[in-house]
């Protein structure tokens, strides 16, 4: 695909797995046509300014200001708290767990590349309170960054509502407003509005680009500057698979075997997809793919208002701990899944197994001598895609050459691609998500947001809405 990702689908295809579950080199040839012209459609729909989430990696602009802002605040910051839920949130923990190391937080501050990171993705009150307790001895070195595009997001509301509020009666209002950075729309909105009246300092979310697209914006990238990681290597790896995933010819385009494998499973019933890396670094990577997959591609209604209830239901798990907790499922269990695993060829790091030089290595363990965990790991990763092409389950691996800036890049834009290419094999609208707003209507009546009352009442009745 690109000098740092490649795709390997072999153990998906009828050779592996057998007829009756894998594919033959027939179905790709049926189903090319009808990609490549997805793909052609996609192409013209970006000329026309749509799918703007596919020039987030030339947007250069973008960058400049995303760099200005990092400069302007890493300095002064010993903690960065970002206030977001859902897109405005998992591409910002998958960036820090994939390219910083699990202790960040807990190294010095000479050893970090910045700020502590705290991304505040959810209100359970016992968390969001441990973590301003936490930072409160250091409140005036720390920093808020708000992601919200419209700003009625009740979640974000209410911790920016919190932090505004402690800073206020802690900092006073002019150290509180230096202390927040809004990224929001850049011209309406309820957050829009008071980043106006306050005189917050703020990025834009791009116009056209849905929060679960939105990773390799400055939705994503602020918090990803102001720890240190790399943003023109990030950008630059997406940009390297730009040309891979406009390619129109389906075995070339890696964006479009990726959608169309999914897609003829899903018609064969195989319905839950699985993502399993095999590296610790990668295991938000499956996060984020969950909400894109299941926001995305999860739909009553197709693209001509007929009622057709599709979406596969994706599946997070992480090699090799869930070989011990989910892999007798998978093995013996229902022939409904696709599996598709991370594989890292060359380890940050790695962790020899000392020689067995000792007498007190007993004989069944002295195999593993000599040899190192990264080696380890991998192992357990072939063995396991073995065990379920054994037991005729499709797989694919997505190899990392290295887990760098360049690849993790390359990764969110090779599956925001296959989203938007599957979604018009769906015939379903990947860019909208109108079952998401029920809740957030309840939300509001249960919390006493005016015009809300009659839903707060029927709820309260648990009458089913019609």
């Amino acid at each position: 695909m690109t000098p740092h990702l490649s795709l390997e689908y072999r153990s998906a295809l009828a050779d592996a797995v057998g007829d009756e579950h894998g594919l033959n080199p027939a179905d790709l040839d049926l189903i090319a046509p009808r990609v490549a012209e997805i793909v052609a459609q996609i192409e013209r729909e970006r000329a026309a300014g749509k799918r703007r989430y596919r020039d987030l990696p030339f947007d250069e602009a973008m960058l400049r200001d995303v760099v200005a802002a990092v400069t302007r605040r890493r300095g002064g910051c010993a903690n960065l708290v970002v206030l977001g839920i859902g897109g405005s949130a998992l591409g910002n923990i998958a960036l820090q767990t994939a390219l910083n190391p699990a202790t960040y937080n807990l190294l010095p501050a000479d050893r970090r590349g910045g700020p502590r990171l705290f991304v505040m993705d959810n209100v359970d009150p016992v968390q969001f309170a441990a973590a301003l307790d936490f930072i409160e001895p250091e409140l005036d070195r720390t920093c808020f960054n708000v992601i919200s595009k419209s700003g009625e997001t009740a979640e974000t509301a209410a911790q920016f509502l919190i932090a505004r509020d402690l800073l206020q009666h802690r900092l006073g209002r002019d150290r509180a407003r230096e202390a927040i950075l809004v990224t929001t729309d850049p011209k309406s909105g309820t957050m829009r509005e008071i980043v106006n009246a306050e005189g917050y300092e703020s990025l834009p979310v791009p116009d056209g680009v849905g929060g679960r697209f939105s990773v390799l914006s400055a939705v994503g990238l602020f918090s990803a500057g102001m720890c240190g990681i790399d943003l023109a290597a990030v950008l630059g790896g997406a940009r390297a698979m730009s040309e891979s995933i406009a390619r129109p010819a389906l075995r070339d385009n890696p964006a479009a075997l990726i959608a169309a494998i999914h897609y003829m499973f899903y018609q064969r019933g195989k319905r839950l997809h699985v993502m399993m890396p095999y590296a610790a670094a990668l295991k938000d990577l499956a996060d984020w793919y969950r909400q894109l997959w299941a926001e995305s591609l999860g739909k009553r209604r197709g693209l001509d208002g007929r009622e057709v209830f599709v979406g596969p239901t994706p599946i997070k798990a992480l090699g090799a701990t869930d070989q011990h907790s989910q892999v007798q499922l998978y093995r013996e269990g229902p022939n409904d899944k696709v599996f598709t695993f991370l594989v890292v060829d060359r380890f940050e790091r790695d962790v020899l197994i000392p020689p067995a030089a000792a007498a007190d290595v007993p004989e069944v363990m002295r195999y593993l001598c000599g040899a190192s965990l990264g080696r380890l790991l991998n192992a357990e990763q072939a063995a396991t895609e073995y065990a379920l092409t054994a037991s005729q389950r499709p797989c694919l691996s997505i190899r990392f050459e290295a887990v760098t800036p360049e690849a993790v890049g390359a990764f969110f834009l090779l599956y925001e691609a296959a989203t938007s290419i599957a979604g018009l094999l769906f015939g379903i609208n990947a860019y909208d998500q109108p079952a998401v707003q029920a809740g957030k209507d309840g939300t509001f009546a249960l919390m006493g947001r005016t015009g809300y009352e009659g839903l707060a009442a029927q709820i309260h009745a648990k009458k089913v809405p019609t």
